[in-house]
């Protein structure tokens, strides 16, 4: 399927980029390599510029396939940009020579690109930003294992640990997001054919990342975050709904907690699924201090609140003696109305001599849900 559920057109777009200043952003979201986001990509700029649209290629990698090759042909191209890195000659997208060219559509292949060292950014989602901030309109394409929150429940259901990942919040300023369907079968028998790989990568893609099992699964998730996005567009129309979310969500971070990024992730996502504000809340007890922890500790609390950021969350730090009370303290001042905690291992004589955090919060907050995560 190489259209969203509502079926929009090209003169959508069109319509959309009209509208307001700063550009828009339109992404093919597929669930794998091969199955078609950068030839739909391309196909789209065909149409767009033979509407008269000011459109041009930013960077787009064919991969050697041929049936998107030839869609390159008739769209011109901002040259690359060479960088020299450690002896070796890497070309990147111009962001400058685009930003200066200035196109009303730019296409802008794999939105999860790392950028080679001496980049301007770091991301190449952050030359987006960029591009978008200048009033140029950017179609771009992704997949969906590289979403940040999806992260634990890839490495779960794949083995994979997904190294180039972007913030939640990129696809969630798109202004369409497109899904680009086709059954873990018919790819398989893509990557089988050789239109996705050489033939020497093909056994190994088939045993490896291309199984039956993991390919169906990333396609669930690609077409939940599809349904979850469109069903969060409906809400934001509607303007009663949108004035009634009183939703609000409390992660509780310390110091030393286990799996910290997974808590991260899934406080995200609740809060997205809630179309509710997240806070982490970084609980300083005097055990907590600056002068107590460790170097090594104090860098692991600050990438913490950095994932926080790119989540899209707001990173505080709340002092106090006691955990329970200005777990309660912030909840109360804040209306929280959700309370994510991860979950730990008590010493046997704390659990027949004593209540857990988790007992003394339900009992001080019962108006709130409280939710404990396990182990990725």
């Amino acid at each position: 399927m190489s259209a969203d559920q509502s079926g929009p057109t090209p003169e959508h777009f069109l319509t959309l980029i009209r509208q307001q200043q700063r550009g828009r952003l339109k992404i093919y979201l597929g669930f794998a390599a091969g199955v078609g986001k950068t030839y739909e990509m391309l196909q789209e700029g065909q149409r767009l510029k033979a509407r008269g649209v000011d459109a041009v290629i930013g960077i787009v990698e064919t991969h050697g396939r041929a049936d998107t090759a030839a869609q390159v042909s008739n769209l011109e191209q901002v040259a690359r940009r060479k960088i020299e890195y450690r002896g070796v000659v890497l070309e990147e997208m111009d962001l400058d020579a685009i930003l200066a060219r200035h196109p009303s559509v730019v296409l802008v292949d794999e939105l999860a690109h790392t950028n080679a060292p001496g980049s301007k950014f770091s991301k190449r989602y952050q030359d987006v930003e960029e591009l978008l901030r200048a009033g140029i309109n950017v179609i771009s394409t992704l997949n969906i294992q590289h979403l940040e929150s999806l992260y634990d429940m890839v490495e779960k259901s794949t083995g994979v640990k997904v190294k180039e990942r972007i913030p939640d919040y990129i696809v969630g300023m798109a202004d369409q997001l497109i899904n680009v369907d086709l059954s873990a079968e018919d790819l398989r028998e893509r990557l089988q054919a050789g239109k996705i790989y050489p033939a020497e990568r093909i056994d190994r893609a088939l045993d490896s990342f291309f199984t039956q099992a993991n390919l169906t699964r990333l396609r669930e998730y690609a077409l939940e975050e599809i349904s979850h996005r469109l069903d969060q567009r409906r809400t934001k129309t509607d303007s009663v709904a949108a004035q009634g979310g009183t939703a609000r969500v409390m992660v509780c971070l310390s110091s030393r907690g286990p799996n910290v990024e997974h808590l991260l992730r899934k406080a995200a996502r609740l809060a997205d699924r809630l179309n509710a504000p997240w806070y982490a809340v970084y609980i300083q007890t005097p055990h907590e201090d600056l002068t107590r922890i460790s170097a090594a500790v104090q860098r692991q609390v600050s990438n913490n609140l950095a994932l926080v950021q790119q989540l899209g969350g707001v990173e505080m730090t709340f002092k106090g003696a006691d955990v329970v009370s200005t777990i309660v303290a912030f909840a109360k001042e804040y209306s929280v109305t959700h309370i994510v905690l991860g979950r730990t291992q008590r010493p046997w004589y704390r659990r027949v001599f004593g209540q857990s955090v988790l007992d003394k919060l339900l009992q001080a907050i019962p108006e709130a849900d409280v939710l404990v995560v396990g182990q990725p």
